[in-house]
């Protein structure tokens, strides 16, 4: 895969530098722009996929019964 910097990165490196985004995740206010853009994405990636996951229902009110938090499992 050809990086932001206009260089290749090889699979195996592309591989490392992935975990190592979902391994050091931070929320996108934390992230430094100049990291490598394949790390920026995969913590993207990994916001999406958390919010698939997770949905809150709200109000906290909703016809008189309290808000209700469903989870989805992905397989």
């Amino acid at each position: 895969m050809r990086s932001g910097y206009g260089v290749e990165v090889d699979f195996i490196e592309e591989l490392k530098l992935r975990r190592w985004a979902r391994e050091n995740y931070v929320p996108i206010h934390e992230r430094d722009q100049s990291w490598h853009p394949i790390i920026l994405h995969e913590m993207g990636q990994k916001e999406k996929e958390s919010l698939h996951q997770n949905v809150l229902v709200s109000p906290n009110h909703l016809n008189g019964h309290e808000s209700v938090k469903v989870s989805f499992v992905s397989h």
